[in-house]
């Protein structure tokens, strides 16, 4: 069973940047496809990024595209969202999530192994 644990989430000011962590446990999770998701107060969660098991391809939110980057190293079991240019619209709890590779990497339902959450907060 793969368990997932993030971190790097902390408090920045608008402009600045943070590099989220995703570390993976178990031998499988160069199979899976790793994504990024966040859940901002009253809202529901959203799709951020995903990362296919190669690293090769990658998805993205529209508001997120251009500034965030989503990569793995599969020789640390990692993968990482580096986030740029934030705003106050990007401050919520990011999650990272896991999936069987293949098919929909958008919605949340495919993924079955979910992190507890880093927070993000970015002040204006």
């Amino acid at each position: 069973q793969v368990q997932l644990v993030e971190s790097g989430g902390g408090l920045v000011q608008a402009g600045g940047s943070l590099r989220l962590s995703c570390a993976a446990s178990g031998r499988t999770f160069p199979s899976f496809a790793m994504g990024w998701f966040r859940q901002a107060p009253g809202k529901e969660r959203e799709f951020v990024a995903a990362v296919r098991w190669s690293g090769g391809s990658t998805y993205y939110s529209d508001s997120v595209k251009g500034r965030f980057t989503v990569s793995r190293d599969n020789a640390k079991n990692t993968v990482y969202l580096q986030m740029n240019s934030l705003t106050p619209e990007d401050t919520a709890v990011y999650y990272c999530a896991a999936k069987v590779d293949g098919a929909d990497y958008r919605g949340s339902s495919p993924y079955n192994i979910w992190g507890h959450g880093t927070q993000v907060t970015v002040s204006s």
